[in-house]
């Protein structure tokens, strides 16, 4: 499934919020199509449940994301229950070993063979 979202990166150095975690490298750059990253997010219907959905994020422009940068992104993510947690509106947290920003879903996808 996939949806299109808008992200912001964390700015660098920022800590995550898992005390157990390192501290981001500097300068730490995401290429285009990444899989580094990982979307987390509340179901939709029972708030208190958190899933962590491996994903494919892409923009764009072939340009690399860096610590700060905001960008309006395609998240494609290959789960069944993606639908009972991620919709148009819905908060999301990029995870990579710890919070590295966050944003929230615009929509999601669909083409002229119904939703892709």
């Amino acid at each position: 499934m996939r949806f299109r979202a808008l992200i912001a990166l964390d700015p660098a150095g920022t800590r995550s919020m898992l005390p157990s975690r390192p501290m981001r490298r500097p300068g730490q750059c995401y290429l285009n199509h990444t899989h580094a990253l990982m979307v987390q997010a509340a179901r939709l219907r029972s708030p208190g449940r958190t899933r962590i959905f491996p994903a494919e994020i892409c923009w764009d422009d072939e340009e690399p994301l860096y610590p700060g940068d905001h960008a309006e992104v395609t998240i494609t993510v290959i789960d069944d229950e993606a639908p009972d947690f991620l919709d148009g509106g819905q908060r999301i947290t990029l995870w990579s070993g710890g919070d590295v920003g966050h944003g929230t879903i615009t929509r999601r996808v669909f083409t002229e063979y119904g939703p892709y």
